[in-house]
């Protein structure tokens, strides 16, 4: 499965397979989201904001929502005062982990080379 067609002939990158995840998790806070929530789950809005450190609340608030738009990430609200919302993992983020490992060996790996 790569970016060629069955006529050899390369296409869109965006109508690929790559460009479809790439897509889902492209961007500078994506794999960073998804990383955080892998370690620890479920994860209060706050919490993700102070552990990511150099975030502005409105990014981050976007990508959560485009997370959840995607299927990557579950958003529980709480019906109480103040309001709570805690935000984990989808099974289909879950598939993701295995990718994610393998770029924490390479970078393990690559760091100081």
């Amino acid at each position: 499965m790569g970016m060629s067609d069955f006529n050899g002939v390369v296409k869109n990158i965006q109508d690929t397979p790559f460009g479809y995840t790439m897509s889902v998790i492209g961007g500078k806070w994506k794999m960073v989201i998804i990383y955080l929530l892998a370690e620890k789950q479920p994860v209060r809005f706050n919490e993700i904001y102070r552990t990511i450190g150099t975030i502005t609340y409105r990014i981050l608030s976007s990508q959560l929502k485009e997370l959840e738009a995607d299927g990557l990430v579950k958003r529980k609200e709480y019906p109480q005062i103040p309001p709570k919302v805690e935000y984990s993992l989808t099974e289909k983020a879950e598939t993701l982990l295995p990718v994610l490992e393998y770029l924490c060996e390479w970078g393990a790996k690559n760091r100081n080379s």
